[in-house]
Formats: structure tokens, C-alpha cells, sequence
């Protein structure tokens, strides 16, 4: 009979603690991974500049030269601690995977885009978005005119600070970016006429939210 009222007595208390809002069970897990620190390479950085935008490269595609959408994201504008060296990073939103990543130089230069006040183009000789570097022409979209002033404004006192330290390259280099960016103008002002099929970076209508 003791035993009886022990097996009902053990009933009753388990079905009262499945019930109970408060049991909360712990459970070991059976394998135990340690934490690991994921550093971004910006530990070293101070931000100077971060806002939202949506940027775009020019590519030739089959021999056809196109603006590309390459990401929506943060841009920002890095200056390294002790170095004093700054450069401009993005990655695009949700994978954080970097599409624009250079440092600013004397010789780079915001040119407007035809028909925008709203989007830059400028020319870097090293881009490292695809770790290799290499030569980009790149343009940015920004909400409306204010933001984009306000890049533009934080990209050249950038660009000042750095000449100003005297890490500027050898100037031959400067006119031959500067009519490389003349050249994609004109492309758009072509595009604009409709006598080339040139999108320019004001081209698509879907606008980035913040």
C-alpha cells in the first residue's frame, strides 16, 4: 500500500512541474565549442564618416560599357590610428561582404553625376573589394542631395589631410584619372540623348530605406 501511495505521490509531482511557468531545465550540451573572436580589420580604425548608400562600378560586359549595381550598405570613411593612412569602405547589408574598399589619395576627385545631385563617380587605381587590386571607376547614390554633400565634404577634407602629410604620389597620374572620369561623363550625357545605352547610377528607380 506504501508503495502505492509512493507511485502516486511520484505522478502527481511530475505532472505538477510539467505544468509549472517556472521550471526551466538545463541541459548540458553534448559538445562544447569554444568562443571565438571575429575581428573585422577595423579594430585599428577610427570612423570619421558612416552613412547608408547603394554603389555601383562600370564594367564592360561583351563589349558593351554599363554601370553595375554592386551593394546597398554603410559606406564609411576609415582613418588607421597610428598609421594616419584613411580609406573609404562599404559592405553590403545582411552578408557584410565588402564591395568597395581603397584608400583615399591627393589624386581622387568626386565628379557629379550628369543629371543627379545625389551620386558621385570618382577613379581609384587599387580597389581591394576582391582582395586583389585593381583599377575601378565607381560611383555612389546617396538618399537625397544633403547626405551626398555631406560625403562629399567628409571625402575631401579626407583627401586634403592625406596631401597635406605629404603621401602624395607622382602627379603624372592625375590627368590621365581625371579624363578617364571625363570620359564616362560623357557617356552619359550620350545616354541621356539616347544615342548610347550607357545606365547611368541616377538610371535605377528603387530607392535604398533607411
Amino acid at each position: 500500500m506504501a508503495a502505492a501511495e509512493n507511485t502516486h505521490e511520484e505522478r502527481y509531482t511530475s505532472s505538477e512541474t510539467v505544468g509549472d511557468p517556472n521550471h526551466d531545465p538545463q541541459f548540458e550540451p553534448v559538445v562544447s565549442l569554444p568562443q571565438q573572436l571575429i575581428k573585422t580589420l577595423e579594430e585599428d580604425e577610427e570612423v570619421l564618416f558612416k552613412m547608408r548608400a547603394k554603389l555601383f562600378r562600370f564594367a564592360s560586359s561583351n563589349g558593351l560599357p554599363e554601370w553595375k549595381e554592386r551593394g546597398t550598405g554603410d559606406v564609411k570613411l576609415l582613418k588607421h590610428k597610428k598609421k594616419g593612412t584613411i580609406r573609404l569602405l562599404m559592405r553590403r547589408d545582411k552578408t557584410l561582404k565588402i564591395c568597395a574598399n581603397h584608400y583615399i589619395t591627393p589624386l581622387m576627385a568626386l565628379k557629379p553625376s550628369v543629371g543627379s545631385d545625389r551620386a558621385w563617380v570618382w577613379h581609384t587605381q587599387a580597389d581591394f573589394a576582391d582582395e586583389s587590386p585593381k583599377p575601378e571607376v565607381l560611383a555612389i547614390r546617396f538618399l537625397n542631395a544633403e547626405n551626398a554633400q555631406k560625403f562629399k565634404e567628409k571625402f575631401e577634407e579626407c583627401r586634403t589631410e592625406i596631401e597635406e602629410r605629404g603621401k602624395r604620389p607622382g602627379a603624372g597620374k592625375e590627368s590621365s584619372a581625371d579624363e578617364m572620369v571625363e570620359k564616362f561623363s560623357e557617356l552619359w550625357v550620350k545616354e541621356k540623348a539616347g544615342s548610347q545605352e550607357v545606365e547611368s547610377p541616377e538610371a535605377p528607380e528603387q530607392d535604398t530605406k533607411d
